[in-house]
C-alpha cells in the first residue's frame, strides 16, 4: 500500500470541486465536513480518512475508489476490481444467482493469471540467473 500523497489529491479534489461547480463551502456542507477541514484537505495540509473521502466522493458523485487511489489507501489493481465487482453488483438483468456465478469465474479468472503471472516472473528470474552464471563463466575462462 503506498503512503498518503495529500497534495496530489487535494489539487484533484478541488479539479473535482471546480468542475461540479461547487464552492469550498457548498462541499463541505454537502460531505458533512467543516469548511476550513477541507480547505486543509486541499491544500494538502490534512490526510482525511477513508470515510471522509467517501462522503466528499458522494457529494462529488464521483468514484470514492477514485479517492482512495489519489490518496495511497487503495491502489490501482484494486480499484479496478471494486469497480468491476460494483458493476456486476448492481446490474438489474442478471439475477442474484447469475451474479454470484459471475463473480466466481471473474474470480478463478484472476487467480489463474496471478499464478501464470507468478510462473513467468520466476522463469524470467532463473533465466537472468543462468545468463549472469554464464556469462560468470565466461569471464573466469
Amino acid at each position: 500500500m503506498a503512503s498518503l500523497n495529500v497534495g496530489n489529491l487535494g489539487e484533484y479534489l478541488r479539479e473535482q470541486r471546480r468542475t461540479a461547480q461547487l464552492s469550498l463551502r457548498q462541499l463541505a456542507d454537502a460531505a458533512g465536513v467543516s469548511n476550513p477541514y477541507l480547505s486543509q484537505i486541499e491544500r494538502g495540509l490534512r490526510k482525511p480518512s477513508a470515510e471522509v473521502l467517501q462522503q466528499v466522493a458522494k457529494a462529488l458523485r464521483i468514484s470514492a475508489e477514485t479517492l482512495y487511489v489519489r490518496a495511497g489507501i487503495l491502489d490501482e489493481k484494486e480499484r479496478e476490481e471494486l469497480e468491476t465487482r460494483a458493476v456486476i453488483l448492481a446490474d438489474p438483468s442478471i439475477n442474484e444467482r447469475q451474479k454470484q456465478v459471475l463473480l466466481q469465474i471473474y474470480d478463478s479468472f484472476r487467480k489463474e493469471n496471478a499464478a501464470e503471472a507468478a510462473e513467468a516472473a520466476e522463469a524470467a528470474a532463473q533465466a537472468t540467473h543462468t545468463a549472469e552464471a554464464d556469462r560468470a563463466a565466461a569471464t573466469d575462462a
